[in-house]
């Protein structure tokens, strides 16, 4: 029996391992946020499918997606991966993840973890969206807005609000797995 899974990743293996294995799962570990906040970063402007065909150079880039190795990077690596193929190429980009390491630290700092702080806009636990059609979910909510906000403030880039969105769909914060997707009722 075929699996329904939502509509924008089907008929492409990697998409669908991504949805089957990690999209919409909560995520509560602070690397694996700050990962996942370097590959949204990265992917403002482009597709998704194209930063997870550049995932693993990206890992392999940035140390293992390290935010204390990256948080001390200086001008020469900076440099040195703009000169790396295997990922996205922008000056502004690569700078934007070696400050917003900088400013993940001091939010671990204040908060304890940056889980704690992120997942305080949720109260801790997902929101179950009711979406039919991807097409349908949103590229943001006033939530999204609110939170944007607060971390462009603390020093973040990059983090506009359709961006945090993704982000908030991706490390589980926001269930918006179509209701007829079998991972809907399993995250």
């Amino acid at each position: 029996m075929t699996k329904h899974r939502c509509g924008w990743c089907q008929g492409d293996a990697l998409y669908e391992a991504y949805h089957d294995e990690e999209w919409g799962v909560p995520v509560y570990d602070d690397a694996t946020i700050f990962e996942f906040l370097i590959l949204e970063t990265f992917q403002a402007g482009l597709s998704w499918i194209t930063i997870l065909r550049k995932r693993e150079n990206f890992r392999k880039a940035f140390d293992g997606f390290d935010y204390k190795k990256i948080a001390t990077y200086n001008q020469t690596k900076m440099d040195e991966l703009l000169l790396d193929a295997g990922i996205i190429r922008n000056k502004l980009k690569i700078k934007a993840t070696v400050s917003n390491a900088q400013a993940f630290i001091e939010i671990q700092k204040e908060f304890g973890s940056f889980s704690k702080y992120i997942w305080s806009f949720v109260d801790g636990k997902p929101i179950k969206n009711s979406v039919k059609h991807y097409k349908s979910a949103p590229a943001n909510t006033a939530l999204s807005d609110t939170l944007s906000k607060d971390l462009k403030k603390r020093g973040f880039k990059f983090v506009g609000s359709t961006v945090v969105y993704a982000h908030m769909q991706a490390t589980g914060m926001v269930n918006d797995h179509e209701v007829g997707c079998f991972r809907y009722a399993e995250v």
